[in-house]
């Protein structure tokens, strides 16, 4: 095996026997052990308070680990240049987190600006992104977040973490304020960019809907564990306790439904 591909085989992301806690108390992340491989789109699903925001936030050193270690790209987050470390990781949260006095191409350009690209190609890279998250470029380059719907602002907000084209993307349950039809129509366009740019992904939400259909796996947790790690399909067939509480919500939803 070369060592090219010793790297392509390797965890993007590895967190090794990893607790973080505030002042000494009781640990939101309890020694955990997990993996997300190349490519895949790893959700950690669970309720508030069950460490899946927690876990996201020590990836880009956000949060630094009590104990253990957080590997990116075989290298401990504390040995990363943070800065350097947080280009290399895009990061979208609810509500998209937009500098509200930017316009959506200032916006999209943050990074791009930030890490020294020539204003000619900075402005191509824009147009390109915005095309992608389905934005026409004349229309909302120059648009203030204020201006835009709820849909439209976490578009821009998944146009700018993909500036820099970094190989990791971190969601903290994007499109959880979005109304029901908007997060539906948003679910799918994100599933189908994932797919085209081949990004690794790790999505927080404690819908499991969403879980089954955007996660290559999906990771349970519970008090600052994974209690399960399962395919969609492992996990709707799962006997775990908790999973079948998750999924029991989706038979009452039907039910009511019909």
């Amino acid at each position: 095996m070369t060592p090219q591909t010793q790297l392509n085989d390797a965890p993007l992301v590895e967190f090794r026997a990893v607790s973080y806690a505030v002042n000494g108390g009781r640990p939101i992340i309890d020694a955990l052990d997990l993996e997300v491989r190349r490519g895949e789109t790893l959700v950690l699903l669970g309720e508030s308070g069950c460490g899946k925001t927690t876990t996201l936030r020590l990836v880009n050193r956000l949060l630094t680990p009590t104990s253990g270690h957080v590997l990116v790209e075989g290298k401990a987050t504390t040995e990363w240049d943070v800065i350097r470390l947080r280009r290399r990781t895009g990061y979208v949260i609810q509500e998209a987190g937009l500098f509200p006095h930017f316009t959506v191409a200032d916006n999209v350009a943050l990074v791009p600006q930030l890490d020294g690209w020539d204003e000619a190609r900075i402005q191509g890279r824009v147009r390109e992104l915005l095309d992608l998250v389905g934005l026409d470029p004349e229309r909302f380059a120059e648009r203030y977040p204020g201006e835009l719907s709820g849909g439209q602002r976490q578009r821009v907000g998944v146009a700018r973490a993909l500036a820099a084209d970094p190989p990791l993307l971190l969601m903290d349950e994007p499109f959880g304020a979005l109304d029901p039809l908007t997060r539906s129509s948003l679910q799918k366009e994100f599933a189908e960019l994932k797919a085209r740019l081949e990004k690794t992904v790790i999505f927080v939400t404690h819908d499991v809907r969403e879980a089954l259909g955007l996660g290559s796996r999906i990771a349970l947790m519970d008090k600052g564990r994974v209690v399960l790690l399962e395919t969609p399909a492992g996990f709707a067939a799962s006997g775990h306790k908790l999973a079948r509480a998750y999924l029991e919500t989706l038979r009452n939803e039907f039910s009511f439904q019909s």
